[in-house]
This record gives structure tokens, C-alpha cells and sequence, in this order.
């Protein structure tokens, strides 16, 4: 049982470095330019690749993303464990799929 277990939280990780490395900032953009967004604005967001979230008092807002390439080297070194074309497949595909999504919203 503990290895299915593992085996799903590794497969949880591995999505979640996925959208990190190849998520949409589109509705981080958008953040910015709303000058009070309501709670369910943000609720409606995917805000998942942001870590941190500033405004100070000039009223100015400051967004810091996770970091793309940290995200992608730990893809990399899970790929490298693994075998076979799919799982470098799935990532392209993410990440045409992200691109796409964000060139539709604009």
C-alpha cells in the first residue's frame, strides 16, 4: 500500500512541477492591472505559480513567480529515472497547451 502511495505522491509532484514549468501567468497579468479585484476575482484566478504577493504603500503591486528552471531541472531528473518518449511527450504538450491558453485569453 505505501508504494501506491508513493507512487501517487510522486505523480502529484511531478504534475505540480509540470504546471510550475509550463503553467499560465495570464491571470497573474491580469491581477495587475485590476485596481481592487473582488474575492471572487481571485477566486476565479489560477494563481498557482505565484509565491508572494506585494503591495506596498505606494500602491504599486509586486508579483514573484516560482521559479521555471527549478521546476524544469526537477522534471529533468525524474526523466532521467524513466524511460520511454510519453513523458517528454505530456511536457511538450503542456506546454504548447499553456502557450495556446495564453495567447487565446489576450
Amino acid at each position: 500500500m505505501s508504494g501506491q502511495r508513493e507512487k501517487s505522491l510522486a505523480n502529484m509532484a511531478s504534475a505540480g512541477y509540470r504546471k510550475l514549468a509550463f503553467g499560465s501567468i495570464c491571470d497573474a497579468i491580469s491581477l495587475l492591472y485590476k485596481s481592487d479585484p473582488s474575492q471572487e476575482d481571485l477566486e476565479k484566478m489560477d494563481l498557482f505559480l505565484v509565491s508572494e504577493i506585494k503591495r506596498p504603500k505606494d500602491g504599486s503591486m509586486e508579483i514573484k513567480f516560482f521559479d521555471r528552471l527549478k521546476a524544469l531541472e526537477k522534471l529533468g531528473s525524474k526523466k532521467e529515472e524513466e524511460t520511454g518518449a510519453k513523458q517528454l511527450f505530456d511536457v511538450i504538450n503542456s506546454s504548447a497547451k499553456a502557450v495556446d491558453n495564453c495567447s487565446n485569453d489576450n
